[in-house]
């Protein structure tokens, strides 16, 4: 990738012990830095070479890696890589998938459509569990236990008519203060 200022820092990831990195290795070229990590890519957090790599470069760096999979298994954490390394002023470059390098308009146009793709995969993640969480309610299904017990309940209404707040009888019993009114109303899950 022409253009960038600084150094050309390498990742590479293997999965397992046994697995050779000299592929990647190879794939990259001539780096400045090389990070190798050893672990699997579920976690993002989990990877200290990774969040070195992060800590490491600068304004100007590109970060070169052989394909996306190997930064990042989850497109969501991928785009939030290229979020903070765009933030830094980093370039990413895909050896295998150059459509997805940062330093061009189309690497960019393509990150934005991964990225709204996403957005509406967890949107209607969200809508499902909505109508789920409805549907159920419908069958009568979907109702919590209540938070408290009645012997819990008549605890609150003495305290209460002797003058302590609501605020401090819900937090020493652990609940919120909505749902201490709602105990006290007997709405919801304490209705009778």
């Amino acid at each position: 990738m022409v253009g960038h200022k600084g150094q050309v820092v390498g990742y590479v990831r293997v999965s397992s012990i046994d697995q050779n990195e000299s592929r990647q290795v190879a794939a990259l070229g001539d780096v400045d830095r090389l990070f190798t990590e050893r672990v699997s890519g579920k976690d993002v957090r989990s990877r200290p070479m990774l969040q070195e790599l992060i800590a490491y470069v600068r304004e100007g760096d590109l970060v070169r890696v052989k394909s996306p999979d190997r930064l990042s298994r989850s497109t969501t954490d991928l785009l939030a890589l290229m979020e903070q390394m765009k933030g830094k002023g980093v370039d990413v470059e895909f050896v295998d998938n150059p459509a997805l390098n940062t330093g061009t308009p189309q690497g960019t146009f393509m990150l934005t459509i991964l990225a709204a793709v996403a957005e509406l995969e967890r949107a209607t993640i969200r809508e499902r569990q909505a109508e789920g969480i409805a549907l159920a309610k419908q069958r009568g299904v979907y109702e919590r236990s209540p938070a408290l017990t009645t012997e819990q309940i008549a605890t609150a209404r003495e305290r209460i008519a002797t003058g302590v707040p609501k605020a401090v009888v819900a937090r020493d019993l652990g609940v919120s203060r909505q749902t201490l009114y709602t105990a006290l109303k007997g709405a919801g899950a304490y209705r009778d």
